[in-house]
């Protein structure tokens, strides 16, 4: 499940103004981070800013995952804070290939950041959200079911529920609500759409749990379609919504990202949807 950008393309961006490499001890292990703040940032020094946590896939680096996504340029149009934490051995704790309870503390580490990022920034505590890609996704997820006291919302690029957080959080110690979006190429070759026994849920069953999760009654809706690749299909609760955005033939990408090829089945990346941008709108309707 490894991704891996080629030198090529983090030669050819130069590194945005604003990005910091950071670093903090949890757990007596340094982890690092970037963190990028959008040129509003300085110009507002009485505001207080949403926050949006974007962690890698496996295999990446957080500048990599800067750097593909560009979720930066979605920062300064809608005027957030995105951090980009760095996984132990460019990996995070989902339960697979290591044990979900004795792996890396992903999810301490993950407050522990929120908790450092909010005595250095002027962070809105009531707009903070998560995103990832691939195995960043899965976690993403993972922080949805054990953080939601925390993140009001998050979204998963690639990765549908991974089964050890369903069976690890059959009885939540926090029954808090959380908006979840997921998004997923049907073609995707790399986690599969569809699911894989024994380790992760398909996407469509992925929402039906995060439905059930939210208390929200599945109704027979169709989905909105957005030109020829995406179909996009929410529910809500008038606070928190749960959506499964179908991206058709699409393949283990970012939408909307700029294409790359280093021989592995990555797929199709569409243009029908900017996931920055779709990521936002969804998140700017959450509140913890």
């Amino acid at each position: 499940m490894k991704i891996l950008i080629s030198l090529v393309l983090l030669v050819s961006i130069s590194c945005p103004a604003f990005a910091q490499v950071k670093s903090l001890v949890h757990k007596e292990e340094k982890r690092r981070y970037l963190v990028y703040t959008p040129a509003s940032y300085d110009s507002q020094p009485q505001r207080a800013f949403p926050v949006v946590f974007n962690f890698h896939g496996s295999g990446m680096t957080m500048a990599e995952q800067m750097l593909y996504t560009q979720m930066n340029r979605a920062a300064d149009r809608h005027q957030f804070i995105v951090v980009y934490p760095l996984g132990i051995k460019q990996d995070w704790n989902v339960g697979f290939g290591m044990s979900y309870l004795e792996g890396s503390d992903d999810i301490g580490y993950t407050e522990a950041l929120l908790a450092k990022i909010r005595q250095d920034y002027r962070v809105d505590s009531q707009r903070v959200y998560a995103a990832g890609l691939s195995r960043g996704g899965f976690f993403a997820l993972r922080i949805a079911a054990e953080l939601p006291q925390l993140f009001a919302a998050v979204a998963s690029v690639g990765a549908p529920m991974p089964e050890p957080v369903v069976q690890h959080n059959s009885k939540p110690a926090n029954p808090a609500k959380v908006g979840v979006l997921l998004i997923h190429g049907t073609a995707d070759q790399v986690v599969a759409y569809g699911g894989k026994p024994g380790g992760y849920l398909s996407a469509e069953d992925s929402y039906s749990y995060w439905l059930k999760r939210n208390g929200i009654a599945p109704v027979a809706t169709s989905p909105r379609t957005e030109g020829k690749d995406v179909a996009w299909m929410e529910q809500g609760n008038g606070e928190q919504s749960v959506a499964l955005v179908t991206v058709r033939e699409g393949g283990h990408t970012w939408p909307g990202a700029d294409p790359f090829n280093v021989g592995l089945p990555i797929g199709k990346t569409t243009r029908d949807m900017d996931a920055n941008e779709a990521m936002w709108q969804f998140f700017a309707k959450h509140r913890r």
